[in-house]
């Protein structure tokens, strides 16, 4: 039996070395110059491998058909992609959130042992690119490539969605999949920096805030999300890791209106933080209040935060009144930001959107629609939410493409 996977990242890597173990031969086609190339960036380059949490809990993270993966998830699970790993000399750790890293930090480790993995003696590796899918009576009978064409008796699409199109994630597998049949739901951005009204964003670009609460509501005041931890300042508005997560949940409420709010100092109650403030004042009363807050923000921050409080900047800190002072601790817990929408999809981490799960079988990845074809990874509709979570599904689905 001959395998083709067309697609050399996360899930063809993995659905490429798991094929191998029970076909004659697998092909695996790749059109950019080596493997694994967006997975080479993840994670600003550490790689989040996966999430150690329960399998369990990890279907809920997945907004987006979670229940799909059902299958996937147990057949190969976080546990055992760290196994893997680790049986390649990649040791892991776990952080914050569950988050799992290669001790090294370093996503190169994890490229190099997933090519290992791969590329086992009966796998030949083509750089090419294929154009098209050979269907003969409902049945797959291999690809045509732009180096001509290859025959196999089952072909695994792990193209990618459209993220990162630099990376080969450009959306082609949606054509192949449309192709033949397959109904592709429109791909928008997930896990993607935000455009904002306030032009005080652009001002301080480059800022990255950390231990940082941030939440997000629609116009209704109905609350989206709220998370904890870092975020950064841009030249169109917000990024960051935070910004990130926040902006899988607020996908439906966009359109309609969307405001965050950020508490720079969510370890501490108003009443704590008055009295916070009211000792930083005792300590520099003959200041101008633009240069007496450098113990609480970053220097960048403050002429904004000052300005929003409606404090002259050049007043004395032992003019400060109270309700300059209330004014104050009540931004420093609050600071609204509008959302005017998201950045484009070529900049967005992953991509919601794909081939339409009700087409594929759950328990093998193969399609309902062609017999002999199986989809893996980011080409599903499937997305998750940052953690470590998108990355699970391209291990769990090629895994399970690859042994079916």
């Amino acid at each position: 039996m001959t395998v083709i996977v067309c697609g050399g990242g996360a899930a063809g890597m993995m659905a490429a070395g798991t094929a191998a173990e029970y076909a004659d031969k697998v092909i695996l086609i790749e059109k950019n110059d080596r493997l694994g190339k967006k997975l080479r960036i993840t994670g600003k380059g550490r790689c989040n491998i996966t999430n150690a949490c329960e399998i369990e809990d990890m279907i809920g993270m997945y907004p987006v058909n979670g229940k799909f993966l059902y299958s996937a998830l147990y057949t190969f699970t976080n546990d055992n992609i760290i196994d893997l790993l680790e049986s390649y000399g990649v040791k892991t750790k776990t952080e914050r959130g569950g988050r799992v890293f290669p001790v090294s930090d370093d996503a190169r480790d994890v490229v190099s042992a997933m090519k290992k993995y791969a590329l086992k003696p009966n796998v030949e590796l083509i750089k090419g690119e294929v154009k098209s899918l050979i269907t003969e009576n409902g049945k797959i009978k291999g690809v045509k490539t732009d180096m001509g064409k290859y025959m196999a008796d089952k072909v695994i699409l792990c193209n990618g969605g459209a993220s990162y199109p630099q990376t080969g994630s450009d959306g082609s597998g949606y054509k192949l999949a449309k192709s033949v049949g397959h109904t592709i739901i429109c791909p928008t951005p997930s896990l993607v920096p935000l455009t904002t009204s306030q032009k005080w964003c652009k001002d301080l670009m480059g800022l990255s805030l950390k231990n940082v609460e941030v939440r997000a509501y629609n116009l209704n005041n109905k609350k989206l999300y709220s998370g904890f931890g870092e975020m950064l300042f841009t030249h169109f508005g917000v990024s960051g890791p935070l910004i990130l997560s926040l902006s899988a949940h607020i996908k439906k409420e966009i359109k309609n209106g969307v405001y965050i709010t950020i508490d720079l100092k969510p370890a501490l109650t108003v009443e704590q933080l008055d009295l916070r403030i009211l000792r930083d004042f005792e300590k520099q009363k003959n200041k101008h209040i633009v240069n007496a807050l450098d113990a609480l923000l970053p220097k960048k921050l403050i002429p904004v935060i000052i300005e929003l409080a409606d404090i002259p900047p050049h007043k004395a800190v032992c003019e400060i009144t109270k309700a300059e002072r209330k004014r104050l601790t009540d931004v420093l817990k609050c600071v609204r930001i509008d959302i005017t929408g998201f950045r484009p999809i070529n900049e967005a981490i992953v991509t919601s959107g794909g081939v339409k799960t009700s087409e594929i079988n759950s328990s093998t990845m193969e399609s309902k629609l062609i017999k002999g074809l199986y989809f893996a990874g980011e080409i599903i509709d499937v997305d998750g939410y940052t953690g470590g979570f998108n990355l699970q599904v391209a291990w769990s689905t090629g895994y399970l493409a690859g042994i079916n």
